[in-house]
């Protein structure tokens, strides 16, 4: 069967049409959040099969094939490549209406040429075919970024990397920027088994020897520094939800003390120490001039059977129902308050909560910055058409839809970059049908701009990378 995906896929209207060929499809990737390694960008890796690029590490594939009762074997197990390929195959027609049926056929589709709807009749000729292309210097790492347009990436990395791979790419001849995103969740973690070891670690790394809060906060500082200087221009925060409660700096230090001396410490203590490492960390990246992405919402890890088999990033984590509006503004007032508040894009895994992440964003602005506090775009279990639909009406009906910095992948596969295209057809159409419907004029070179500004130029602007340059022989401080 012929791939369904065509040129006016989505797009419901003629001006829809008009809108994405027109004005969205051209424009280049930002693609200012994502998991990809940058190892793999340095060394210009080659896979072996399709299975190694399309199905290693995608834990959104994991949980369909695991729910269509698939023997874990033939996902993260010992299984070879190619039944794993045919037990993915055998899987797509049963994601009909999961993002997956439609990300999978446009992978497929964009970088392949594949005209036919996968399933087990075929999948045989399409794994021999993708394996032939992957021969080819264009399906490498670096070809596949090269094949979207990719202008900018920024991966995700431990305060603990020392960015080598980052240096190696700036000092090469690939096209794309590719920068660091400082994601420190480990240091907030005070209730984790390893807490103690990372700052251990964290000691070593910036020479800070760290024994109260004062110490943990200049060695953190000190990673902040050296990750400003490989091109960092973002943080990120994997967290259940803000944390906002008061707190006074001696009270913390004991706490974290008695931590660092394995002590029981209580949930009350817990939520104080997270609320001011919390505070200081966004007070650092005002400094900096860094934008501070906040991922709030999800409960991770919750098959502990699986995780314990196969490790982390195992794909049983759920949207969770936590309560964010008072800890969320008590938190970015805090900042704003003390003049500490960095630029934010503010992520949330619940629709439930759209509304309330789209209000907070407006609460906070600044003379001579356009939407200083993003709502950002739908994310994890929401990067689908209802759910990108949703945020987009969100932010529409309770702040400026024109001032949003559009879509991500927040992706681990290199595969991914066709969710641009995803949410930039969504957007078109939303649009498109407001025209037909004659709720927005039919005006298509201011609307066209909106498109463009929502697609590329207002990240492009935000984010502002402009003053990093290219090429940079770093001094290693580590």
């Amino acid at each position: 069967m012929k791939n369904f995906i065509d040129d006016n896929f989505l797009l419901e209207t003629n001006h829809a049409q008009e809108l994405y060929h027109n004005f969205a499809k051209k424009q280049p990737i930002i693609d200012y959040h994502c998991h990809l390694p940058p190892d793999e960008i340095a060394t210009n890796r080659r896979f072996e099969n399709i299975t190694k690029l399309w199905i290693d590490g995608d834990h959104y594939k994991w949980r369909a094939m695991r729910n269509l009762g698939i023997e874990e074997k033939f996902i993260t197990g010992k299984s070879t490549d190619k039944k794993k390929f045919d037990k993915w195959a055998q899987t797509i027609p049963y994601t009909m209406r999961n993002p997956l049926y439609h990300w999978s056929h446009l992978e497929l589709k964009r970088y392949f040429g594949v005209e036919d709807s996968i399933n087990p009749e075929n999948a045989a000729k399409i794994y021999n075919h993708c394996n032939l292309l992957l021969d080819k210097p264009e399906f490498s790492t670096q070809g596949l970024i090269r094949q979207m347009n990719v202008e900018i990436i920024c991966t995700t990395d431990d305060p603990l990397d020392d960015l080598t791979h980052h240096q190696k790419i700036a000092n090469s001849d690939f096209e794309t920027q590719v920068f660091p995103t400082f994601r420190p969740d480990q240091i907030i973690n005070i209730d984790t088994i390893d807490f103690v070891n990372y700052l251990d670690t964290l000691s070593e790394v910036s020479n800070i020897k760290i024994d109260d809060f004062e110490s943990l906060l200049q060695a953190t500082k000190t990673r902040i520094d050296y990750f400003h200087e490989h091109g960092c221009r973002l943080s990120d925060h994997g967290l259940p939800h803000a944390y906002g409660k008061k707190f006074n700096k001696k009270e913390v230090s004991q706490i974290l003390k008695n931590r660092l001396a394995n002590k029981n410490i209580s949930s009350k203590e817990t939520l104080k120490y997270k609320s001011a490492i919390l505070y200081y960390l966004g007070s650092f990246y005002a400094e900096k001039d860094w934008t501070m992405q906040l991922h709030l919402g999800p409960i991770r890890d919750t098959n502990k059977a699986l995780l314990e088999k196969i490790g982390i990033n195992a794909g049983v984590d759920s949207i969770g129902d936590f309560q964010h509006a008072v800890q969320l503004a008590n938190f970015l007032n805090r900042l704003n308050d003390n003049g500490s508040l960095p630029k934010t894009i503010l992520y949330n895994s619940n629709p439930a909560d759209n509304d309330v992440f789209a209000t907070m964003a407006g609460n906070f602005s600044e003379d001579g910055v356009k939407g200083k506090v993003q709502f950002g775009a739908a994310w994890w279990f929401l990067d689908q058409k209802d759910g990108i639909t949703k945020q987009i009406n969100s932010l529409s009906n309770m702040g400026l839809l024109s001032c949003s910095l559009g879509m991500l992948t927040d992706s681990r596969s290199f595969l991914s970059f066709p969710r641009h295209e995803y949410f930039r057809r969504i957007l078109c159409n939303i649009f498109g049908n407001d025209i037909k419907n004659g709720e927005l004029p039919n005006d298509m070179k201011w609307i066209g701009k909106i498109i463009e500004d929502i697609c590329y130029n207002n990240a492009k602007e935000y984010l502002d990378f402009s003053k990093i340059g290219k090429k940079k022989n770093i001094k290693k401080v580590v």
